[in-house]
């Protein structure tokens, strides 16, 4: 079968026991650099892909995708979930009043926000059910001024179901502070835990005990809660609801809320993936170090080839095949050990934790317990990429020295 002279001789020289050692050392190093680089990556990257689906399932199942709030108290908020609805990207609708204040047991106090809603409609919107520890979502009965904690709170404040603790909001007022509070005593009765920081900022309540503490009429809300299909369109879903309603309404979604958080992981994923790039890129600088020892040693043989007609571009070729050849095998290599650590990694994480008796993520430290893992074929497909483009671009200038030896240069001391 013809082959080129080029990729005959590069894969021949890749195969060959060089009579340097040192040389054959280096080609190693190079290729198993190249591997430890790609394979560190695609762990890393699929790690915090886990982290980020964690964080947002937890996180963003718990705070509103989108709202539409009303400028004034909405009597009746089943008209406009109704007419958000219509929206082919929203999923659900469900009522909702916010209130910020601060909660006060036994001489503490930490701030809240606390969430009005109807315990029949919160679960289309809402993971809150789902993560209940302690009572229930359905104990919240209107004029009994129950509250569902967060984890953390319940902690801080060593509290119970059945325990009792005062709820403090801002009221304005005609007084000269222009501000008063008012206290509310709120009666636990059921805590939940998502594993994030929202087990210590968040409490819930009943929307008509939260509308008694605004002075709202009974079955008055702030506005609707939605849940969408792509998160990331919840501002212009929102946004498009608000102007089918017209201007008494506004819209706001969790970007305002969670998107700072967000974005720092995404940048987070970022930087790390160029550090770790870094790995890959010191790989491929052992290769151009293999090429130039492996062009000094073999100046004979392409002054030899020279001589017999071989010309620059294809002695070039034959140390472009060479110097690629590490890069792909060693990228393949890497490859296919980090897809299956990938996807073992959870697994991986508790074996050791078993061998060694400790546990490495515990959830009294830790927002979850086990190490996640998504791996996604686009970041190996870029991964991979860019360890066979290093590689190649590598293999550019000692190649180029190699076209330029001059065979009577060469074999002037053979």
């Amino acid at each position: 079968m013809f082959r080129p002279l080029s990729i005959f001789i590069g894969a021949r020289y890749t195969r060959a026991k060089r009579r340097n050692h040192f040389i054959s050392f280096i080609s190693m190093t190079s290729m198993i650099g190249l591997s430890l680089g790609v394979l560190a990556m695609i762990v890393v990257l699929s790690v915090m892909n886990g982290f980020q689906r964690e964080m947002s399932s937890r996180i963003l199942g718990m705070v509103p995708h989108a709202s539409v709030l009303g400028a004034q108290p909405l009597d009746d908020w089943r008209p406009v979930a109704a007419e958000a609805l219509k929206n082919p990207e929203v999923i659900a609708a469900a009522p909702l009043t916010e209130m910020e204040g601060m909660l006060s047991y036994k001489g503490s106090m930490q701030p809240i926000q606390v969430s009005g809603i109807d315990p029949a409609e919160e679960g289309k919107v809402s993971i809150v059910a789902q993560h209940i520890v302690q009572g229930r979502l359905e104990d919240l009965k209107p004029g009994e001024f129950g509250v569902v904690i967060g984890e953390i709170t319940a902690r801080r404040f060593r509290l119970n179901v059945g325990d009792k603790l005062t709820l403090i909001v801002p009221e304005v007022s005609s007084a000269p502070g222009g501000i008063t509070p008012r206290m509310q005593r709120l009666n636990v009765v059921g805590v939940f835990k998502v594993g994030a920081e929202l087990d210590g900022s968040l409490g819930l309540m009943h929307m008509a005990d939260a509308a008694q503490m605004q002075r709202w009429a009974p079955n008055q809300v702030q506005g609707v809660r939605l849940k969408v299909k792509d998160l990331y369109a919840a501002p212009q879903v929102s946004k498009a609801i608000t102007a089918s309603l017209g201007e008494q309404y506004r819209a706001d979604d969790w970007t305002h809320t969670q998107g700072s958080l967000f974005s720092a992981m995404k940048m987070e994923k970022t930087m790390i993936g160029l550090l770790l790039l870094l790995i890959i890129a010191v790989a491929a600088f052992n290769i151009i170090a293999t090429l130039i020892m492996v062009v000094n040693d073999k100046g004979a043989d392409i002054a030899i080839l020279r001589t017999i007609g071989a010309t620059p571009a294809q002695i070039m070729g034959t140390f472009m095949v060479q110097g690629s050849l590490i890069g792909i095998v060693g990228t393949l290599i890497g490859g296919v050990l980090g897809v299956v650590a990938a996807l073992n990694v959870s697994q991986i994480v508790g074996w050791l934790e078993r061998v060694s008796g400790q546990h490495i993520f515990t959830s009294d430290v830790y927002f979850i317990s086990t190490l996640p893992s998504e791996l996604q074929w686009g970041d190996v497909a870029l991964i991979c990429s860019a360890g066979l483009i290093m590689s190649f671009l590598a293999t550019l200038y000692p190649a180029w020295r190699a076209s330029q030896v001059e065979p009577a240069y060469a074999l002037r001391y053979e």
